[in-house]
């Protein structure tokens, strides 16, 4: 029997304005390991063997020569380029030319579409995950293949573990029912962690506080491939509401949480064992390295990585 294997969409294209450069190819472990390659090493361990980088084409030089090179005698790398003017491979939507802004996560996931063949993960480039959720994310694809309706997933993780303490940061809210599965997700932006967990301003400016345990999501996703004409038919409607709002960002995870309370899909929340970390601000570099350190020391990582 020819053996499962899945796709792994890296959403890479953004330049880190808040860390103050190119955030993807600053070094976290002791050999000068990128967080990108410890996600590909975790992933390869799970069963993916397909990478797709979606990066921008102006960024391509920077990325190939600090990112492909590493990983291309790993895993078989396949780039797509995410711009603000463009005609969406595969699909009919068409971008206007007065946007400066990327599109957002939304729009990441449906330039991967001529390049994803099978079941796929998606996460940030950013962002380390731990190797227990591509795991999770393997096992679901397995469960669910051949199931009539649309199955996806998403690994949460709990909203201390994903706060910075050097500034607010942006993060998907996710509710649930009452046998734990996704029921929607509310992006809440300017959080700041505070004693009691972390506060926000609601839409009307009032101060709101969350305890730190809500799951949030880290867009760690697993999908098929079922998800791009849904996500197209979202983005049409997306671009005719709020296409000439120059600020306004087609977000995934918003996007999912429709497709879930429309019924057009349903959403397994799965559970990372692992810490989650990730580098918003140029401060959260050292705390990222001391955290490979740590996992290095508990024998979870070689030194170097590549051995």
């Amino acid at each position: 029997m020819e053996k499962t294997s899945f796709d792994l969409v890296i959403l890479a294209a953004g330049m880190g304005s808040r860390f103050g450069g190119l955030k993807q190819v600053q070094p976290v472990g002791p050999a000068d390991e990128l967080i990108i390659e410890y996600s590909v090493f975790d992933a390869l361990r799970a069963g993916f063997t397909r990478l797709v980088l979606v990066i921008r084409k102006d960024i391509e030089v920077d990325f190939r020569e600090t990112i492909g090179r590493r990983l291309e005698s790993k895993i078989d790398v396949q780039y797509v380029f995410q711009e603000t003017t463009a005609e969406l491979p595969g699909a009919s939507v068409s971008l206007g030319k007065n946007r400066n802004k990327p599109w957002g996560t939304g729009h990441a996931v449906l330039v991967a579409r001529e390049a994803v063949r099978g079941s796929f993960a998606v996460i940030n480039a950013d962002d380390f995950y731990g190797v227990s959720g591509y795991a999770e994310l393997a096992g679901h694809f397995n469960r669910a293949a051949g199931a009539a309706n649309p199955e996806y997933a998403l690994v949460g993780y709990p909203l201390r573990q994903t706060l910075s303490e050097f500034g607010t940061v942006s993060r998907g809210l996710c509710a649930t029912d009452p046998a734990g599965r996704l029921q929607h997700i509310t992006e809440i932006t300017k959080i700041e962690k505070s004693a009691g967990g972390a506060t926000y301003n609601d839409a009307a400016g009032a101060a709101r506080q969350l305890s730190g345990s809500e799951i949030v999501s880290m867009n760690f996703w697993g999908f098929t491939p079922a998800v791009f004409p849904q996500l197209e038919q979202l983005f049409s409607d997306f671009l005719v509401q709020k296409g000439s709002d120059s600020k306004a960002e087609f977000y995934l995870p918003t996007s999912i949480s429709t497709l879930n309370e429309r019924g057009q899909a349903k959403v397994a929340l799965l559970k990372s064992t692992d810490a989650w970390f990730g580098i918003t601000y140029r401060e959260d570099l050292a705390s990222s390295q001391s955290a490979i350190r740590s996992l290095i020391a508990a024998g979870r990582y070689s030194s170097p990585l590549w051995q």
